[in-house]
């Protein structure tokens, strides 16, 4: 069945075309970027075509041993899915580093972060750095500073957020968008 008559999309008349509704229902999407100094948190309201930026910022806890740390990542994430209640909970997958040792760190700061998450209920979901970035910015390889800025974009801020914050920020953006085609996807 086709959308419009015609085989070539020259023929397209978009008052001919039956409307299609394809947003899925509003949904609350916090997203984590999680390391063992700064842990990023943003949350987002999705709905029909736009987000809304709700509240955004950075864990600290640099300068505190690791066991304290993840207490505090753990303690802080748990409180966030407490208080705005996400339906979904979107978090950056770890990529290899060159120090194992950094690596192992990262990891249970992200595990950590993940069984807060999860202990809420919401469901979680991963994506990958490249992918983050080329959902926000149209280039995996793109820049912290060229991610910061589509965010503050996307998202109409009138400030650009710290660097973990909008990291995370762009986190729930690229679940909203994965969100939004995989409901396209449905309707064709």
């Amino acid at each position: 069945m086709t959308r419009y008559s015609g085989k070539s999309w020259r023929a397209f008349r978009p008052g001919a075309a039956a409307a299609v509704t394809c947003a899925p229902p509003a949904a609350r999407v916090l997203g984590l970027d999680p390391g063992s100094q700064r842990t990023g948190f943003g949350i987002i309201d999705c709905s029909t075509g736009s987000e809304r930026h709700v509240v955004s910022g950075c864990i600290d806890v640099a300068g505190v041993e690791m066991v304290r740390r993840l207490q505090r990542i753990y303690a802080a994430i748990s409180t966030l899915v407490a208080e705005h209640q996400p339906d979904a909970i979107a978090i950056e997958r770890v990529f290899i580093h060159r120090n194992p040792d950094s690596a192992l760190k990262l990891g249970q700061a992200r595990g950590v972060a993940l069984c807060a998450a999860a202990a809420g209920g919401a469901t979680v979901h991963e994506y990958a750095a490249r992918a983050i970035k080329l959902a926000v910015t149209g280039f995996g390889a793109a820049a912290k500073p060229q991610v910061a800025q589509m965010v503050c974009t996307l998202l109409r801020l009138s400030s650009t957020p710290q660097a973990d914050a909008a990291d995370a920020l762009a986190v729930a953006l690229c679940h909203a968008q994965t969100r939004r085609l995989a409901a396209l996807g449905a309707v064709a």
